[in-house]
């Protein structure tokens, strides 16, 4: 068994001069995917179109799933492809297609006819008419409807094939990973931080994470949990390097010598500048997290203007400006959302004050943290000598 895939892409065709680079980009991501699935694949590009073609046993709906999460597909189109042909050989393989794929012929239809090939001897208007035309004759209970059609009956005529196909398939679209540079994802064993790295590897970035860690306040299972959230996200996004800190020692001192009310943002804008040192170690261009403006005493505008403070790298918070609803609605559709919910708490959690600071000052920020000025730097250096380091792959 033989089938083709035509595989369409979005903002790639507006990439000019540099498109070619972003199609090599998609085709290395979908021939990484679908080499991990049972069948074999020839993934290549002809004449401004990529292709997919199984060849032998595989398994249909698996290839599907498999290509409806790489980044840069907008849609997957099972087709008909044979070589150059003559009109009437066209429109015997257009009938065929048609009384294969839909049993039931009662719907309204429109043919498409894009007409690559020049020396084809019938302008596009021509077949479409003329195919229109045979479709009507051959199934009665057809009707044409050039407005809103149930089917779209697509023809392409190019140079040396000839496409056929009227079903497409929705793929995740965005851009394919490793187009738009490294960032690094503060990784939480919540809800919003998977959802987060997922929507800016959308974009085509690649992603390593951080993680902190506080044993024995938090359990080896609340691990266990962020690094299959990290499995999760990768299913999209490819393999995530994840650094797990232990964060411990560094809170409990800065639990020791600050004042409660300030913990959290002192504690966040530690977290920002490990992981930011994280992040200039591997070439990431910036960091992640998953906060979303008011949700948290700690993401107010003011708390996220004073953890912004300790960084120079540029800090990308996709869920900003999201409801609750909106993040878990990805999160579902992600399959992160039941992993995120179990019941193991994550550092964040533990050390939370009573009664948080919402409308933080730097200068008041800064302040305490002379407090921790004569241990600091060195726990800081410890932490990073002694993290874990996981290579995480779906």
């Amino acid at each position: 068994m033989v089938q083709v895939f035509l595989i369409k892409y979005a903002e790639i065709a507006i990439k000019g001069k540099n498109r070619y680079l972003f199609e090599d980009a998609l085709v290395r991501q979908m021939r990484r995917a679908l080499y991990k699935i049972d069948g074999q694949f020839k993934v290549f590009k002809e004449s401004g179109r990529v292709y997919v073609k199984a060849e032998g046993h595989f398994d249909y709906d698996e290839t599907v799933d498999c290509l409806q999460k790489i980044f840069g597909i907008v849609a997957i189109c099972p087709i008909v492809q044979k070589s150059k042909m003559n009109f009437e050989e066209l429109k015997k393989e257009v009938l065929a297609h048609i009384d294969s794929e839909y049993p039931d012929k009662n719907f309204t239809f429109k043919v498409f006819c894009r007409r690559v090939d020049k020396s084809f001897p019938m302008e596009s208007n021509d077949v479409n008419a003329a195919l229109g035309e045979a479709i009507l004759e051959a199934f009665p209970e057809t009707k044409v409807d050039v407005h809103d059609p149930e089917v779209k009956i697509n023809v392409e005529l190019r140079p040396t094939l000839v496409n056929i196909y009227s079903k497409s398939l929705p793929g995740q679209g965005g851009m394919p990973a490793g187009t738009s540079g490294k960032a690094t994802l503060l990784l939480s064993g919540g809800i919003d931080s998977p959802v987060a790295g997922y929507m800016i590897a959308k974009r085509g970035v690649t992603l390593d994470a951080v993680y902190f860690h506080a044993p024995p306040y938090t359990s080896e299972r609340a691990k266990e949990k962020v690094v299959d959230l990290a499995k999760l996200v990768a299913v999209y996004t490819g393999p995530i390097r994840l650094h797990v800190i232990n964060f411990t020692e560094i809170q409990l001192y800065i639990y020791d010598q600050c004042p409660h009310d300030e913990l959290t943002i002192i504690m966040r804008r530690y977290m920002m500048r490990i992981a930011e040192m994280i992040a200039k170690e591997s070439d990431s261009l910036g960091l992640i997290t998953g906060e979303s403006l008011g949700q948290v005493a700690s993401q107010t505008i003011q708390s996220l203007a004073v953890t912004n403070e300790v960084c120079t790298l540029p800090v990308y918070r996709p869920l900003i400006a999201f409801d609750k609803d909106d993040i878990v609605k990805v999160a579902k559709k992600i399959n992160t959302f039941e992993t995120s919910i179990l019941p193991y708490e994550d550092c964040c959690t533990i050390f939370v004050a009573k009664h948080p600071v919402t409308k933080p000052i730097v200068k008041a920020i800064a302040k305490s943290e002379l407090n921790l000025a004569e241990k600091i730097d060195e726990m800081v250096a410890r932490a990073l000598e002694t993290r874990e380091i996981i290579d995480v792959e779906a």
